[in-house]
């Protein structure tokens, strides 16, 4: 199928942007490559130290014809998503050996949870730990002795800082390997129906924490289509995962075996053979614009419109918000998944999932056919899923047709006609909002604004009763030099139910909402942000605003040019909880349209 001229153009329009900071990258790439296996051009003394504690490996590791591998892990028990990394060093070194190679851990990165922190002040930490994942995996891979590297990671800003340094380190070859998500608790919308009952003194907290608790029950990624399972879909049509390797349940014999073969491919990839497949070839504007498809296909999490522009930095590809607008305008919505739908990953996965639509993209020429994976070139890879029979991994042809046309289906017959996300711009600035669990009769929004400067300040006016009327809600100085850009999710229940209740209500914000939310209209990452000199420092109380996700537009009516920009005391968001410590983040980060990042 010829690659349809939208997805055509835009990647055209990419390169062409990109051509100067992607040549060089290129270029430096290429340079290190050229040096050949690095433990080669160690000392004696360099090498024993890195040997020291590796046992039977020692002799192998000193004679430097087998490929070593190094493994950078985000393991922590406190991440259900993580927590099943615990083992997986041991796996992936038995893995190795038989492989006729070797692995090392060659550090590990930090890894917070989102759920968590949510709402807390620890989110104010949650986006810039993306760049300190990014240096943490540059400093393990700084030892110079590996000839490929295992990425074990799978939430929000773990994913997305690991290919950071992938990509800064692109002359080495990089497999993903995930863990694959929870089984499956108490239904999500049942979930969101006690939070809201809670936001409204109708449920105890004993009933809310027994329903939190039903939910987030176990080992493995939480179930809603979120940030973290976004970044594993990610994985898949950027061709860094195993084919099919996103969504297989934890513990599980397919699970084990998927990373078997992710060791025994990394092994295969690397310049000691013939098939050397260093990241920053793989990580290429086709990448990234089938990396975008995927993302609007499947109604994915506005996080990975900040992350996709700092992962792409790191690689020399130049992306910008209007290579989302222009692709989510030709891509069809094919996923229903919570919250733009009931179902969860494991029900997306069974109905056909990633290897149904992938098969589907290919066939409308809505992906890049001939991009370059671990598995090999071409995307066609991908249109196949993993299978054990009598013990032994193979891949077959995935479904041609839904086995759920509630959760999935086909670009003929897609939920809807363009994709989730729409660039917002106007005169209070350019951000982004998702469309594709927001009703169609709510995508226009036009009220007078109540403005505020942290959420508690919300929640405690929603408690007074003083939302009777249309609103559009304000939170401003949320921004990442404000405060680090923290996710506003904790106010997913207030204004839901001021929209149950019949009121039109928006979000309007220089901050984030997190990948699950989306019922409640919201223009979120408005760039400039407020802290900046931003139009939304100039908004007041009963400024009338319109979001206007139709025309793509977000702009007042209100007269801005003659008032003076509010500058709030910003000081408690620089103490407490470890932010003492991102002050020079703060001062340094880019803007939101250019992903917010501080190392690239």
């Amino acid at each position: 199928m010829p690659l349809h001229p939208v997805i055509a153009r835009v990647t055209d329009r990419i390169r062409e942007r990109s051509h100067p900071t992607r040549s060089a990258y290129l270029a430096r790439i290429a340079a290190a490559g050229t040096a050949g296996p690095t433990r080669a051009h160690l000392a004696c003394g360099n090498q024993a130290h890195a040997y020291a504690a590796m046992g039977a490996d020692k002799d192998t590791l000193a004679a430097g014809r087998a490929p070593n591998i190094g493994v950078v892990t985000a393991y922590n028990d406190m991440l259900s998503a993580h927590q099943p990394y615990e083992d997986y060093p041991r796996i992936i070194r038995e893995a190795a050996r038989k492989a006729g190679a070797t692995a090392q851990v060659a550090g590990g990165v930090p890894a917070m949870c989102d759920g968590v922190t949510q709402g807390q002040p620890g989110m104010e930490l949650s986006l810039f730990s993306r760049d300190v994942i990014a240096l943490a995996a540059g400093v393990a891979l700084s030892h110079n002795t590996f000839d490929a590297a295992l990425y074990l990671g799978v939430c929000d800003k773990i994913v997305p800082g690991l290919i950071m340094a992938a990509a800064t380190f692109g002359h080495v070859p990089a497999v993903f390997v995930p863990a694959g998500p929870m089984t499956s608790g108490i239904p999500n919308d049942q979930k969101a129906k006690v939070r809201n009952a809670y936001a409204e003194g109708k449920a105890t907290r004993a009933e809310l924490m027994a329903s939190e608790m039903a939910s987030y029950h176990g080992p493995g990624t939480c179930t809603f289509y979120g940030t973290a399972n976004t970044n594993q879909m990610l994985m898949e049509f950027m061709g860094l995962h195993l084919p099919g390797a996103s969504f297989v349940n934890p513990g599980t014999p397919l699970r084990e075996a998927l990373t078997t073969a992710a060791v025994e491919r990394a092994a295969t990839i690397t310049a000691l053979g013939n098939d050397f497949r260093p990241a920053g070839e793989i990580l290429d504007e086709r990448a990234f614009v089938n990396g975008i498809v995927g993302l609007m296909a499947t109604g994915g999490s506005t996080n990975l419109v900040l992350h996709l522009p700092a992962m792409a930095r790191a690689a020399g590809v130049l992306l910008d918000l209007a290579d989302f607008d222009d692709l989510s305008q030709a891509v069809p919505l094919m996923a229903k998944v919570y919250p733009n739908g009931l179902a969860d990953v494991n029900h997306f996965h069974a109905a056909g999932g990633l290897q149904f639509l992938i098969g589907q993209l290919l066939d409308a020429g809505l992906l890049h056919a001939d991009a370059k994976t671990v598995a090999g070139d071409g995307m066609a890879h991908y249109r196949q899923e993993p299978t054990l029979t009598e013990g032994r991994l193979t891949w077959a042809d995935g479904p041609a047709a839904s086995l759920n046309d509630k959760i999935v289906r086909p670009a003929t017959d897609p939920f809807q006609p363009t994709g989730g996300l729409r660039q917002l711009s106007g005169n209070l600035g350019r951000g982004v909002i998702k469309v594709s669990a927001v009703a169609p009769e709510r995508h226009v929004v036009e009220a007078p604004v109540r403005v505020f400067h942290d959420q508690e300040s919300v929640k405690l006016a929603f408690k007074a009763g003083e939302f009777t009327t249309d609103t559009i809600v304000v939170v401003r100085f949320q921004g990442p030099q404000a405060n680090g850009m923290p996710e506003l999710h904790s106010l997913t229940p207030v204004l839901s139910v001021l929209q149950d209740r019949g009121l039109k209500v928006a979000l309007v914000t220089d901050g984030r909402m997190s990948g699950a939310s989306g019922k409640v209209p919201a223009a979120i990452h408005v760039s400039p942000e407020a802290a900046t000199g931003g139009p939304l420092a100039l908004l007041r109380d009963g400024d009338v605003v319109r979001l206007d996700a139709v025309a793509g537009t977000l702009t007042t009516t209100a007269d801005l040019t003659a008032r003076t920009m509010v500058r709030p005391d910003l000081s408690a968001n620089s103490h407490g909880i470890g932010r003492e410590l991102f002050e020079s983040f703060r001062r340094s980060v880019g803007t939101a349209e250019t992903g917010a990042a501080v190392v690239v």
